[in-house]
């Protein structure tokens, strides 16, 4: 089952698009919202999946689903947490400051907590104010959570995770040093991140979820040039369940909490730095790491960070290249 929430209000009005995601129904006679859904899954989720299966057969009325229409599927949440679950991305970083990395980052996962009052749809726009800010694209997989309780386990962790999606997290690097130095984590340089059009939920995934993990490759275009094709289901140290678990391991976590991945980032196949498509590689998931491996080769970087009139492009395809969540698609302005 595929959700989506058109632009309405603060909150959306949820339909139920198809899988190949031309069309859907509105779901407003079962439930207004993906939240409200979200908080009586249990008994509103059967009747979703029934829309849903009316809508393959054209049993009811529908209409054609614009992804430029669309909301973030929550338009805003109780709670986003972000990860860092590809440490090879976060050793590749330390690298290039001369940062030596703790071995505990291999065993218990880093995660912040993030504004989720106001989420960006899929084509809305990167607003920056300033270039200065150093503005990067990350390409990320994303869960929804039902309620967790606190100190739930993994099995009970990824039981609980309702729907899967993507999302753009969108960071400003050259004021994160500044933030991080003070010892109180990121706020200013962490602005409004993007969501795929369409939120999934896992069962409708197949063999392309399992064990906690998207297996798909997780595409990003910039400026209408390939800048990634990493695989989310490689070299995730920390699977979603372990992720959720950890968020929830002092506190409980509400219906409707969503979790990031972090910048998806594969290792080379020779087990060293990941190398751009252009030179056979798989590229990147944000501009932070290719700098950073050209900071490792060279000394110093060479790609720019996102400049006003940048064009971003990140989606999932299944394996007839249709694409599965939609695509965020964003210009910076």
């Amino acid at each position: 089952m595929k959700l989506a929430s058109l632009k309405q209000g603060r909150d959306g009005a949820l339909v139920v698009v198809s899988n190949d995601l031309a069309w859907c129904a509105d779901a407003g006679h079962i439930v207004p919202t993906l939240q409200a859904a979200l908080d009586d899954w249990d008994r509103v989720a059967p009747l979703l999946e029934n829309l849903a299966t009316d809508l393959a057969h054209e049993a009811i009325p529908m209409r054609r689903f614009h992804e430029h229409a669309a909301a973030a599927p929550l338009p805003r949440a109780y709670q986003w947490a972000d990860g860092s679950a590809y440490v090879n991305h976060v050793a590749l970083v330390r690298q290039a400051r001369g940062a030596e990395m703790p071995e505990t980052f291999w065993h218990d996962p880093l995660m912040y907590q993030g504004g989720s009052d106001g989420f960006l749809g899929p084509r809305d726009p990167i607003p920056l104010a300033d270039e200065a800010w150093g503005c990067d694209l990350e390409a990320e997989v994303v869960v929804v959570t039902g309620d967790v309780a606190q100190g739930a386990t993994r099995d009970a962790a990824l039981a609980a995770i309702r729907l899967v999606g993507l999302t753009n997290d969108v960071s400003l690097r050259n004021l994160i040093p500044g933030e991080l130095a003070k010892g109180f984590g990121f706020f200013q340089s962490k602005p409004a991140s993007a969501f795929s059009p369409v939120f999934v939920t896992p069962d409708s995934l197949g063999d392309w979820w399992h064990d906690g993990k998207l297996h798909r490759k997780l595409m990003v275009d910039l400026n209408g040039q390939p800048f990634g094709r990493a695989e989310a289901g490689e070299d995730m140290t920390f699977d979603f369940g372990t992720l959720v678990a950890h968020a929830a391991r002092t506190r409980r976590l509400g219906a409707g909490t969503i979790v990031g991945s972090g910048t998806v980032s594969n290792r080379d196949a020779d087990g060293g730095p990941g190398r751009p498509i252009a030179e056979g590689g798989v590229g990147y998931s944000c501009l932070a790491e290719v700098r950073t491996i050209e900071t490792i080769r060279g000394g110093k970087p060479e790609t720019p960070f996102l400049k006003r009139g940048d064009t971003v492009r990140i989606w999932a395809e299944d394996d007839r290249h249709h694409s599965i969540f939609g695509a965020i698609e964003q210009v910076v302005e």
